[in-house]
């Protein structure tokens, strides 16, 4: 049993690379947040507009489904020579787009969930466009939304470890060395308990998010 504790994880490995596990996982974290903004922020407009223009629906998710089949290393490759082999905004792209498809998918399914009588209420009470989305139909959207960012989140986490092919993978940035070690697997354990740890943290803070954004429904339970 010791054996096979020293060969997976060594704690004197741990001690002395504090400073090398925390800088993986703070780029970690901080890849994982420009992805999930940057893809918030193009997947509202997107998933707003498609839900106000039907035609544009089906071309808005085919194309982000598009870019989601794209296998990552490949995006990678293909995206480097413009974006330079050793930068974050290498990786940083690829995270993003990957994030499209869901978060643009549920913000859809949650807007057009709101019953339309609400709308016609809301419209009746002298609400414009802009304000009737803003005040009525994202906060009833909010679920839907959460529940989008809260796959994607999780996704992107576990994408983040990729990006050490360009040398800003993260945590993955440990996983690799792990894996070349041979001897001792302690970086490559350290980088997977990490990452699966990250992983349900945010879970779970997006799910405290979303009951604090939707007090009514722990009401209506």
């Amino acid at each position: 049993m010791d054996l096979l504790a020293q060969e997976w994880v060594r704690w004197s490995w741990v001690t002395d690379h504090g400073d090398v596990i925390r800088a993986a996982l703070v780029e970690h974290v901080q890849l994982t947040l420009v992805a999930m903004i940057a893809g918030l922020a193009i997947s509202l407009p997107l998933g707003v507009a498609a839900v106000r223009w039907r035609r544009l629906r089906t071309p808005v998710l085919l194309t982000a489904g598009v870019f989601y089949a794209i296998p990552s290393l490949a995006f990678i490759v293909l995206l480097a020579p413009w974006t330079g082999y050793l930068t974050r905004t290498t990786i940083a792209i690829p995270l993003t787009t990957y994030t499209l498809l869901i978060l643009t998918r549920n913000v859809i399914t949650g807007l057009e969930a709101v019953p339309e009588d609400v709308r016609e209420a809301a419209t009746g009470m002298g609400y414009s466009p802009l304000r009737r989305l803003l005040r009525v139909e994202l906060p009833l959207a909010v679920p839907a939304i959460v529940a989008g960012i809260r796959i994607a989140t999780v996704s992107t986490i576990a994408l983040v470890t990729i990006g050490f092919v360009v040398g800003h993978g993260g945590l993955g940035e440990l996983i690799d060395q792990g894996l070349r070690a041979y001897v001792d697997y302690s970086p490559l354990t350290v980088g997977i308990a990490l990452s699966v740890a990250l992983a349900l943290a945010a879970d779970l803070l997006l799910l405290l998010v979303q009951r604090l954004l939707t007090p009514w429904a722990r009401v209506a339970r």
